[in-house]
């Protein structure tokens, strides 16, 4: 089944993502910063207010592998992509999220804090491995409501993923999702999914997700975007890298999975 996504028209939200894009992507001094920042793993997390706050999940590797800038996989893109992807996020809701400098909070799979938060998002799948404890509490936080983002992986990253899904989840199953489930169209009215992907050979995007009891009118537990990487879109969006236009579409998504996961 052949999937499309793209574009998207909900009348201001299109003129005020287009906008702050416009304005970020020509700064002169974006770049610059991007390639002088040093990137700490360490830093503290802002505590619990009630505020919405993006959380990053960080795993162990069964591989020592380490990406971009010497950072690990779950890494990839931190702290820009949040940091940028919260203050689209300020400007276009009324869900005033937390707009530190780390854009968010990081948290081990294992971590009870994890239960405050509605959802956390994990990059580079392909690399996760988690403990026995990490499994069980990571599963209560979706049976509790959580819900879960999968991004940046692809071709034979699908395996490992999809073994800790079922190590996870043992008796859910994986289903590719189209244009016309709810979470395309929980703010955005996204109308295609011929997203152009970040990855050159990784195949055509797909988007894939979990319902619970794996009955497709229950609530959708987690998406994973497939040989897709929009993270990087948010990291990028102001640096005049990646072309404002499929930013503005990483950032639709990311908007609507936000406001699907706080309404379902």
């Amino acid at each position: 089944m052949r999937i499309r996504l793209l574009s998207t028209r909900w009348f201001v939200g299109i003129a005020v993502v287009t906008t702050a894009f416009s304005v970020a992507a020509s700064s002169m001094v974006a770049e610059t910063q991007w390639r002088r920042e040093v990137v700490s793993l360490d830093a503290a997390n802002t505590a619990y207010d009630g505020r919405f706050t993006f959380v990053r999940l960080q795993y162990g590797m069964a591989l020592g592998r380490f990406g971009g800038r010497g950072l690990p996989p779950w890494a990839h893109d931190y702290p820009r992509a949040e940091r940028n992807f919260m203050k689209i996020l300020d400007e276009i809701t009324g869900l005033t999220p937390f707009l530190g400098p780390t854009g968010g909070n990081i948290l081990r799979l294992g971590d009870p804090e994890l239960y405050k938060y509605p959802l956390a998002y994990m990059s580079e799948p392909g690399f996760w491995t988690m403990t026995e404890e990490e499994m069980l509490t990571l599963r209560h936080y979706i049976e509790k409501g959580g819900f879960l983002i999968f991004d940046d992986f692809r071709g034979r990253h699908w395996y490992n993923f999809e073994k800790q899904i079922n190590l996870l989840l043992p008796e859910a199953s994986l289903v590719e999702l189209d244009v016309s489930h709810p979470i395309f169209h929980s703010f955005f009215e996204i109308e295609s999914l011929d997203f152009v992907q970040f990855y050159r050979r990784g195949g055509r995007p797909s988007f894939f997700g979990v319902y619970e009891d794996n009955e497709p009118t229950n609530r959708l537990l987690l998406i994973a975007n497939y040989n897709n990487d929009i993270g990087e879109f948010w990291e990028y969006s102001d640096t005049g890298f990646t072309p404002i236009e499929l930013s503005n579409e990483a950032y639709k998504l990311g908007v609507n999975y936000i406001i699907y996961s706080m309404t379902h």
